[in-house]
């Protein structure tokens, strides 16, 4: 029999991590009426995500024990495998089938660990990655990209549904990490692309208001990146999605890359830009490195 589908007013829902996209999911989720607390590493967000009504548990082992349903987004490979590993983390509390939704951005490598652990346990765990940034997030927009089980799939349709406009099963486990990874090294190859277009029409000399209003409203633009010529166009780089992030999932493109035989040259020249400006603008929105591009900061500048 497949297994009954979660259900908002019954399934208690743990959520871990409230960086930019967790704390907005978080959000969604509780404003969809789910029974949902949360965790966060550091306490500032955690303060912040309860203004909203959404209770705080005091630890990851709380917040497992007393869930049916565990989502985590978090930043990196080192933050979920201490999460998940480390002693009262997540599979230290973990009861025989708790579902858990793995929403991090990692190495496939990582995510297959992950399912293998989960299975020995007896726990149903999906990879989901989440193609979007965070205006997507906020209007239910974003995509989901899972890995794992039709089954459990089929079962967390409800929870995608409050979060997404769309959602599909890649395959087996790590699967959508890396379709995910697929889908960055587009993203990371069409700013850089925006960049050095806006770079030689600035070198042109055609006025650059001109220059960003044309450009966006041409067919050659993909929809998710049209917002950027805005955010270049006022100089106004707050992070929708965070350069520093952005580099990190390059270098997870680049590294799957090696491994699998695949030659990304053009991937690899953005990796190289994206590299040149974490330190001093790494917590910027992503299109920061136009003004790089363009010539008019060095990598050493804020």
């Amino acid at each position: 029999m497949p297994a009954t589908k979660l259900y908002n007013l019954t399934a208690k829902v743990g959520f871990i991590g409230l960086g930019l996209m967790g704390s907005r999911l978080t959000r969604r989720l509780h404003g969809a009426g789910w029974n949902i607390r949360a965790w966060n590493r550091s306490p500032e967000p955690a303060a912040e995500t309860s203004k909203d009504g959404v209770a705080i548990a005091p630890s990851v082992e709380d917040l497992v024990a007393h869930a049916d349903v565990i989502l985590s987004s978090l930043a990196n490979d080192a933050a979920v495998r201490s999460v998940y590993f480390d002693n009262g983390g997540v599979f230290s509390a973990a009861r025989p089938g708790i579902v858990i939704l793995e929403m991090s951005t990692i190495s496939p490598e990582l995510s297959r660990q992950l399912h293998r652990e989960a299975s020995t346990r007896g726990i149903k765990l999906l990879d989901v990655a989440i193609s979007g940034s965070t205006p997507a997030v906020d209007a239910g927009t974003i995509t989901l990209l899972a890995g794992g089980d039709n089954g459990t799939f089929e079962q967390c349709v409800p929870i995608f549904e409050s979060v997404a406009r769309q959602w599909f099963l890649i395959g087996p486990g790590s699967s959508g990490v890396q379709m995910k990874l697929v889908v960055n090294l587009l993203l990371g190859i069409d700013m850089q692309a925006i960049a050095e277009a806006v770079s030689l029409g600035v070198h042109l000399q055609i006025d650059r208001n001109v220059l960003l209003d044309v450009l966006s409203r041409t067919a050659v633009i993909a929809p998710a990146m049209a917002g950027k010529f805005r955010k270049i166009k006022d100089s106004d780089y707050s992070p929708e999605f965070p350069l520093r992030l952005m580099s990190k999932d390059m270098d997870l493109v680049m590294d799957a890359a090696r491994k699998s035989g695949a030659d990304l040259p053009a991937a690899s020249a953005a990796q190289s830009v994206l590299a040149s400006n974490v330190l001093t603008r790494g917590e910027l929105d992503l299109s920061a490195i136009t003004p790089f591009v363009i010539g008019e900061v060095r990598s050493d500048e804020v």
